[in-house]
């Protein structure tokens, strides 16, 4: 009989695999999960330390959202929100209103996070449209951010590797700008004349503000690994957009539902933008679900014009059982203070990781808050030496990964504008499993080390 890693060789196509892992004899094929733990076919144990791809936010093996699911299924497998509405999106959406900051208020439901990005391009136009700002249809987004995959949303994302395939099929709105960690500014430069902040007055300006339709933005930025921006940015941001009527968007995908210690982290940042998107953590992966929250008045602004309704839709959008999922999902991380908790664990946390760094010559920076960061890692950290054009290539190559997955953790090896590890585990991480995480994290810096010293 075949095994699993045989069949998947032969069936399954993967998502960002190369074809020497995908065909590795050491392939995991997980069956279960529990709690901040994973296990594979074999028996064996994985510290979930990426709270699956930063969405499994209630953690894994959870028979309430499960029950969730099948109730739904008994009562309404399917029903669409073309022209029809059904109770569970109807409760997840107000649920929403009543966690989104301002007066985001209506929640437009699909099934993934490039789906939600795509929505709200869209979204934009229809209003800007609506007012008659014909000529309004480009996107702001920054170097190195993550927006998805879709050639919509990928057209906004800001990743190299990602993009280059597709450029000739890409669409040609979307401006770049210098993210927080490119900043050239000295320190103590006040916010508004940050060279980040200025790049994004200074683009809309160049192409005109009556072409621009929208700026987005994670409130902390993945790509780049775990940008968190100076205070008074988002303000900044608010102030620009404000000011040459362009709406502002804050991609959530990650940062939403808890990953900060807020619903959203809007909330966080002091903001209120005019549309966020969500996704991963809104069912803590239980369902694929997704959508964009936006502001009440502009809604209002789109249905009441000649267009008379926003020009979009799915077949899954609001599906019922994803979205009672939703509500079973959000339920429990009220019932249960998981907002709270990430409030309480996050400095504990932030020390552990940090006291780690400091004791590794090859950890440059441990950046993030909340349960996310990223371990930044150099040739040698005393004097500021950048990893070599080899090390770097190794690293990434698949040394750093390999050693990852010995210490059987799901921590994320990461190239994207940096090289190092994402960490982000599920929000019910007590500190047992903090220290278990933060223990294999530096076993690997141990061998990261060993390995540069080697290697030149």
């Amino acid at each position: 009989m075949s095994t699993h890693r045989e069949l998947a060789r032969k069936h399954l196509v993967p998502h960002f695999t190369p074809k020497a892992a995908w065909h590795s004899d050491s392939l995991p094929v997980i069956e279960r999960g529990e709690g901040c733990y994973l296990y594979d076919v074999d028996g064996n144990e994985y510290l979930d330390g990426l709270a699956g791809l930063f969405c499994v936010n209630i953690g894994h093996g959870r028979p309430d959202l499960s029950a969730a699911a099948a109730k739904q299924m008994d009562t309404l497998s399917y029903s669409t929100n073309w022209g029809f509405a059904h109770p569970p999106s109807i409760e997840a959406a107000t649920m929403i209103a009543g966690f989104a900051p301002g007066d985001l208020s209506e929640t437009f439901f699909v099934s993934s996070g490039s789906e939600a990005v795509e929505s709200a391009i869209k979204f934009a136009r229809n209003y800007h449209l609506a007012r008659g700002d014909e000529s309004r249809y480009k996107v702001i987004s920054r170097n190195w951010a993550y927006h998805g995959t879709t050639l919509g949303a990928l057209s906004v994302t800001g990743i190299p590797k990602f993009r280059d395939p597709y450029l000739p099929i890409l669409w040609d709105g979307t401006r770049h700008v210098p993210n927080t960690r490119q900043c050239t500014s000295p320190d103590g430069t006040p916010v508004a004349e940050l060279s980040c902040v200025q790049a994004v007055e200074e683009t809309i300006l160049a192409e005109g503000p009556e072409t621009v339709s929208m700026v987005i933005a994670e409130p902390i930025q993945n790509g780049g690994g775990a940008l968190v921006p100076p205070d008074g940015y988002w303000q900044e941001l608010r102030r620009i957009c404000d000011r040459y009527g362009v709406l502002l968007v804050a991609d959530e995908v990650i940062c939403s539902f808890g990953r900060f210690g807020h619903w959203f982290a809007s909330e966080r940042n002091g903001v209120v933008p005019d549309m966020i998107t969500f996704a991963k953590g809104v069912t803590s992966a239980y369902q694929p679900l997704g959508g964009m929250v936006i502001r009440g008045p502009l809604v209002d602004e789109v249905f009441d014009s000649s267009i008379g309704s926003y020009v979009h839709g799915s077949t899954f959008g609001g599906h019922p059982v994803a979205t009672a999922v939703a509500v079973a999902n959000m339920t429990a991380m009220s019932d249960e203070g998981v907002m709270q908790h990430v409030l309480d664990t996050e400095d504990y946390f932030t020390d552990q990781l940090r006291a780690m760094g400091e004791a590794h010559a090859c950890v440059r920076e441990v950046r993030g808050t909340g349960f996310f960061y990223a371990v930044d890692l150099c040739a040698d950290s005393d004097t500021n030496r950048d990893l070599s054009t080899t090390q770097e290539a190794g690293l990434r190559g698949g040394v750093l990964g390999g050693m990852v997955r010995e210490e059987r953790m799901t921590v994320r090896p990461d190239d994207r504008g940096y090289t190092g590890l994402s960490i982000s585990p599920p929000l019910v991480a007590d500190r047992a499993v903090i220290d278990d995480l933060v223990a294999r994290v530096d076993r690997v810096a141990d061998r990261v080390d060993t390995w540069l010293t080697g290697n030149d």
